[in-house]
């Protein structure tokens, strides 16, 4: 299987918009901290880390969260995630004696067992040793027809921007006429032992203004880069473009992809040297999978005399279609509150995984005879994450599943899509006593009407009495969900100290299809925080919290998120953490891979959009006489996704205008802001000192004065689950 993603008149338009964008980027004093490792940059963030660090590392609770978090990361009883190539099972594995990480691979008669026996295939600790290079792992590739040989990645202190190399599975060697790569955001994938497709994004000429591929060449082995054979070229405006090799056994073929805008691309096949347009919607994701086409709808569809309904998850014969067919199966459709989540082919099935009210479902879909079959898992757990895995889709129809909440850890079974019962592998272990915490599901009424459900997860006597330290959590964004998910360091550093953790499931993301995620795009977007402070008021309306128990806390998009809130509603919050966040809303699109969003945000150089944008671009909004709550930023100078100039400048705005800020920048770490797991356990331990300390009477002492709950509240709680109702 392939997948395709989904990053006088000229006067006068100048006038328009470049004109008041540079007067705007002019008048602004913060300018200079978006270089990103300036010295005046640098001393800055030096300052700013001392003091943060004084404010938040040198006590005994951080010292004690710290080592908790770090033997959690550590833990060497984790589920070890497995990807099979040829017959032997690969996993890329972490822990105190492997702090960059090993790749290793075993048997799966050796995974079966409590403690399987590993071969060591990469070592990337000793690696970045040899090289003195500060080297992070971040992919590998295998070529799947013999599995002797992959396309390592890596990166330099977490960076998106990766070198990748060919590396010789056999003598677990990098060869000396292996294909290689300098350091970039190229992509780089197999068509045979001999010739791989590059995505080049080396330097202005072969990148688009988002930094992603514009170039697509074939190269051969042996041969220099320059002189690889040119495949495609996007626009410069265009996002990316992409090719890819299609292994399915008796269907090989070559596909190249215009991606048009984050949510839009064109697909071609690539034959005798020439690219044949497949006549797909734009905006629909596609992948092709033995004779298949299979489509993920974004907007309803017209083909043929029938309307296909946006979110759907429907397959033809490729073949056909190109020639004009329009046969079209629907194999999975939305209702109000259901939604598909993804699909994964095996070698004769398609894996379904869909969410039913934000809670995992996996349907089987067939093709038997002359037409498709779809048949439901049952037993799944209830108020769960339900995640799927092909172990093998060009040979096997064997695919890995694993559940988890909030409360329960992670349990991994091996199953046959087309039969058998499914093989209970492994289960991580319990990082937090769980036993006397409740997962409830509840809904709040957005300021337009709109249910938005939010999960709970509470001590069960918890008093109803509004004094409860409460941490939110949201994200909002490009059609991602938010699931119930099982984190030893959430639970540990809060759930099982006695706080309440909320995840709200706005509009913006992917909880309900597209339509709930094209409800906050563009002009729409304050819906997404509007639906974050219904969940926050609903919350104190039941008597959970108050404003000034209750903190909230989001990354990236998710940044976006609680530095809007932040601005909209800051009585509603004791204390925010925004982390590698989005603010500056009038430059995002100029800053690193911000140009690949605007589908999601608007165009800040258009008047028109920019009106609306202005609206929640935090940098604009925050404001001198507004009395906000203390707020941690955090990032990464590494962050080559989102640019650490937006937290940068906020902190130093909010600092001017007299507000209660802090700031932790880290070296290294990429856009998740740690590299390894020391430095995530640091910051974790960072947030939750923080929060603590804001948010609890006594900071890090449960709460205290608890009763048994009272009944589902006025907002109605759907359905409660305890620690053991979670199983397959």
């Amino acid at each position: 299987m392939t997948m395709l993603r989904s990053v006088g008149l000229a006067l006068s338009l100048f006038a328009a918009t470049v004109v008041p964008s540079l007067a705007r980027a002019a008048a602004d004093p913060y300018l200079w901290l978006e270089s990103v490792d300036g010295k005046r940059s640098v001393d800055w963030i030096q300052a700013h880390n001392k003091v943060s660090l004084h404010a938040l590392s040198e006590s005994p609770a951080f010292a004690a969260m710290n080592t908790r978090f770090r033997e959690i990361l550590d833990s060497k009883a984790k589920i070890p995630q497995v990807t099979k190539h040829g017959d032997l099972y690969y996993n890329f594995w972490r822990d105190a004696e492997h702090q960059r990480g090993i790749w290793r691979r075993t048997t799966l008669d050796e995974y079966r067992k409590a403690e399987p026996r590993w071969e060591t295939v990469l070592d990337v600790d000793s690696l970045a040793k040899a090289e003195n290079e500060n080297w992070f792992w971040s992919n590998a590739s295998v070529l799947p027809t013999d599995s002797t040989r992959a396309l390592v990645s890596l990166s330099r202190g977490g960076a998106d921007a990766t070198v990748a190399r060919e590396f010789d599975l056999v003598s677990k060697t990098f060869p000396k006429d292996g294909f290689a790569l300098p350091e970039s955001k190229s992509d780089i994938g197999w068509i045979d032992r001999d010739h791989v497709f590059v995505g080049l994004a080396m330097d202005s000429t072969t990148m688009t203004t988002s930094g992603y591929a514009r170039v697509v060449v074939e190269w051969t082995r042996g041969t220099p880069l320059a002189s690889a054979t040119k495949v495609y070229e996007d626009g410069k405006d265009d996002v990316y473009a992409a090719a890819g090799h299609d292994f399915s056994p008796g269907f090989e073929r070559d596909l190249v992809t215009h991606g048009i805008s984050f949510y839009s691309n064109e697909v071609f096949l690539r034959r005798d040297g020439k690219l044949v347009k497949i006549p797909k919607p734009d905006d629909a994701d596609a992948a092709t999978w033995g004779p298949w086409l299979l489509l993920q709808l974004r907007t309803d569809w017209t083909a043929g005399d029938h309307t296909y309904k946006a979110g759907s998850l429907v397959a033809t014969k490729l073949d056909d279609f190109v020639a004009g067919g329009h046969a079209i199966d629907v194999l999975f459709e939305p209702a109000e509150r259901t939604s598909l989540d993804r699909f994964v082919p095996t070698r004769n099935a398609v894996l379904i995984q869909t969410l039913d009210n934000v809670r995992g479902r996996v349907s089987i879909a067939r093709f038997e005879g002359d037409q498709w079959k779809v048949s439901p898992m049952t037993g799944l757990a209830d108020m769960s994450a339900i995640h799927v895995n092909a172990v093998d889709d060009r040979t096997s129809d064997a695919f890995w599943l694993q559940v988890s909440n909030f409360l329960t850890p992670a349990s991994s079974f091996l199953c046959n899509a087309v039969g058998g019962t499914p093989e209970r592998m492994k289960q991580n272990p319990s990082f937090f006593d769980a036993s006397h915490s409740v997962i409830t599901q509840h809904e709040a009424v957005s300021k337009d009407g709109t249910r938005i459900p939010y999960f709970e997860v509470a001590p069960r006597d918890l008093a109803l009495d509004g004094n409860a330290p409460t941490l939110l959590t949201g994200y909002g964004g490009f059609e991602v969900p938010i699931l119930p998910y099982y984190d030893g360091i959430d639970g540990s550093g809060w759930i099982a100290r006695g706080g309440v953790f909320v995840v709200a499931n706005i509009r913006g993301g992917g909880e309900f299809g597209p339509r709930w995620h094209q409800a906050a795009m563009k002009q729409n977007r304050p819906r997404a925080y509007e639906d974050f402070i219904a969940v926050a008021e609903d919350l104190v309306h039941r008597k959970v919290t108050n404003p000034k128990r209750l903190g909230c806390t989001g990354g990236s998009n998710g940044g976006l998120l609680v530095g809007n809130v932040l601005t909209l509603r800051p009585d509603l919050f004791g204390a925010v953490v925004c982390q590698s966040p989005l603010l500056d809303m009038h430059r995002y699109h100029k800053l690193l891979a911000g140009a690949s969003w605007m589908s999601e945000y608007g165009d800040p150089d258009d008047p028109k959009e920019w009106e609306f944008i202005r609206t929640f671009s935090p940098y604009e909004n925050v404001k001198k006489d507004a009395a906000y709550p203390p707020v941690l930023f955090t990032s990464s100078m590494r962050d080559d996704r989102v640019h650490p100039g937006h937290a940068r400048k906020m902190v130093a705005k909010m600092e001017a205008q007299g507000h209660d800020v802090l700031y932790y920048e880290n070296t290294e770490g990429g856009h998740g802001g740690a590299a390894n797991n020391k430095e995530e356990a640091f910051q974790s331990a960072l947030t939750y000192t923080f929060l603590w300390k804001k948010l609890s009477a006594r900071a890090g002492t449960p709460p205290a004065g608890t009763k048994p709950a009272a009944s589902a509240g006025k907002s109605g709680a759907a359905t409660a689950a305890t620690p053991n109702g979670a199983h397959h």
